[in-house]
């Protein structure tokens, strides 16, 4: 609707929506998690979960509002029809930008329960955001490097305790565990680095999705795997505020959750990882062959036109 403005008086408009959704519903959030911090009892969770669920979704639909205002991009979104909303779901994405996670909010709002997303320790300190994560039980993770773990054994196992803590919380009402499996955004020089097979992704980890998996148990009812792609090239947030993108193409298809036999030999959870990477790997393997396509479809219409 505001699409004629200059990008960057548009930015600075969607900028100042942004933070006044953000400051409207981030302290109704808080008090009403200071309410369970203060009652930490198994029926008072019970009925404030669901609030401060429903404050979060009422939150995303605010910034849905000021992008449709201030965003003049095309979306087209595929394979959101049969979600649940009442359903545990595992979602799985390719990461590319921060404007992947506004975009993840916008399409499954109330499709499916309220993403929770696995964070950096360090986010916790982020102004304002950091106590609307805390308040949500978004789990904070400290992703430790293999080498620094090997100089500070007694930090290893932390980010698991941490990860199942949370999915133990969040088998008490239905949720959505997000995670990017790729572990960071992804970038030429990361892929390079990282001598991945792949041409459009960073390689998978599976240690989340086994996490997770071990925790809830039986709970997941699907994973709901989504890949996103920026056809004109992958954004900063700036450049999406101001409203410099195009288009974005999300596609989403339902998969079984993966689950062990029950004559699978040896330990379990180390089983449980296994099947998970070998899982992981086929389906970035299809992701990055649909990604590729999409992309290539994006340059045949520039040579064509």
């Amino acid at each position: 609707m505001l699409h004629f403005l200059p990008a960057p008086l548009n930015g600075a408009l969607a900028s100042t929506l942004m933070l006044l959704n953000i400051l409207f519903w981030v302290p109704v959030l808080l008090l009403v998690a200071t309410v369970k911090l203060l009652l930490p009892f198994r029926r008072v969770r019970l009925a404030i979960d669901p609030v401060l669920l429903r404050i979060a979704e009422a939150w995303i639909a605010g910034n849905s509002g000021w992008m449709r205002l201030t965003q003049p991009m095309q979306w087209e979104v595929s394979g959101l029809q049969a979600l649940n909303p009442c359903q545990w779901t595992l979602v799985i994405c390719n990461h590319q930008s921060w404007v992947d996670i506004l975009v993840l909010q916008h399409v499954l709002n109330r499709r499916i329960p309220l993403l929770k997303f696995f964070l950096k320790k360090q986010l916790i300190w982020v102004p304002i955001m950091g106590l609307a994560w805390w308040a949500l039980e978004f789990p904070f993770m400290r992703r430790h490097s293999e080498a620094y773990l090997q100089k500070h054994p007694q930090e290893r196992g932390k980010d698991a305790a941490t990860t199942r803590a949370a999915c133990e919380k969040y088998a008490l009402v239905p949720t959505s565990v997000m995670n990017f499996v790729e572990g960071t955004r992804f970038t030429r020089a990361k892929q390079q680095r990282q001598q991945s097979p792949y041409r459009h992704l960073l390689k998978p980890k599976a240690g989340g999705i086994s996490l997770a998996l071990d925790a809830m148990g039986e709970k997941f009812g699907a994973v709901l795997d989504i890949t996103i792609a920026y056809p004109d090239g992958t954004p900063n947030f700036w450049q999406f505020l101001q409203g410099r993108v195009p288009r974005v193409i999300v596609q989403a298809r339902t998969l079984a959750v993966p689950r062990l036999g029950a004559d699978t030999p040896g330990d379990a959870a180390q089983a449980l990882r296994a099947l998970c990477q070998d899982w992981i790997n086929q389906v970035w393997s299809d992701k990055d062959a649909l990604l590729e396509q999409l992309l290539t479809e994006k340059k045949s219409r520039i040579n064509f036109k």
